[in-house]
């Protein structure tokens, strides 16, 4: 369901800052960068989302590769 998957990803979002406000290591928030990554797409396909969408999750896949992610 399309609510469900857009409030996993604002549930990740929110679990992500409180572990950067809490200064968590940074393996930790890398594994919550890949699940938020992982919720976008599951969220994109359901929302057949195009073109932008895509796109500004494939630059945030390369950003993390980058960093060794």
């Amino acid at each position: 369901m399309r609510v469900d998957e857009a409030r996993r990803v604002i549930e990740r979002l929110e679990r992500i800052e409180e572990l950067r406000r809490a200064e968590a290591p940074a393996p930790v928030l890398l594994a919550e960068v890949r699940s938020l990554l992982a919720e976008g797409e599951r969220w994109l396909a359901v929302e057949h989302a195009g073109g932008r969408a895509h796109d500004a999750l494939d630059r945030c896949r390369t950003s993390l590769d980058a960093t060794g992610g």
